[in-house]
C-alpha cells in the first residue's frame, strides 16, 4: 500500500511501515510541512495514496467534496506514541476488509478501542 503521512505522524511510524513494504511517504520530506489540507489531499489523490493524520480536518473536507478518494486514516487516540500507532495500524493492516475499503476509498477513524470505517464519498 501506498501512504503519506501528515506533520503529526513520527517518522519513525514511516519507517516502521516502509520496512514493512509500504511506499511511505512524509509531507515534511516533501518539501510540504507548511502544506494546505487540500494540498496533501491533491498529492495523495496524484498519488494514489493513503493519507494518516490526526487531524480531523481531511475527515470534513473529504465529506464535503462528496470525492471518492484519497482514503485517509485518521488516528483519535490517547498515546500517540509511535509503537502505539504503529499497533494500530498493524490491525489496521490485518483486517482485510478494511485495506480492500482503503484501496476503493474510505475513512478510517482509528479510536483507543474501536475502529470506525465509512466508505467513500459520504453522503452519496
Amino acid at each position: 500500500m501506498r501512504f503519506l503521512a501528515d506533520m503529526g505522524v513520527s517518522r519513525s511510524s514511516v519507517q516502521w511501515l516502509r520496512a514493512g513494504g509500504h511506499d511511505t511517504a512524509h509531507v515534511a520530506d516533501l518539501g510540504m510541512k507548511s502544506a494546505s489540507d487540500a494540498e496533501i489531499l491533491a498529492l495523495a489523490l496524484r498519488e494514489q495514496r493513503v493519507v494518516l493524520t490526526f487531524d480531523l480536518d481531511f475527515g470534513h473536507i473529504l465529506a464535503a467534496s462528496r470525492e471518492s478518494a484519497p482514503s485517509v486514516i485518521i488516528f483519535r487516540v490517547a498515546n500517540a506514541r509511535p509503537e502505539r500507532v504503529n499497533a494500530h495500524l498493524e490491525s489496521v493492516l490485518g483486517d482485510l476488509a478494511t485495506t480492500q475499503l482503503l484501496g476503493e476509498g474510505a475513512i478510517v477513524v482509528v479510536e483507543d478501542e474501536r475502529r470506525r470505517v465509512r466508505k467513500l464519498p459520504i453522503g452519496a
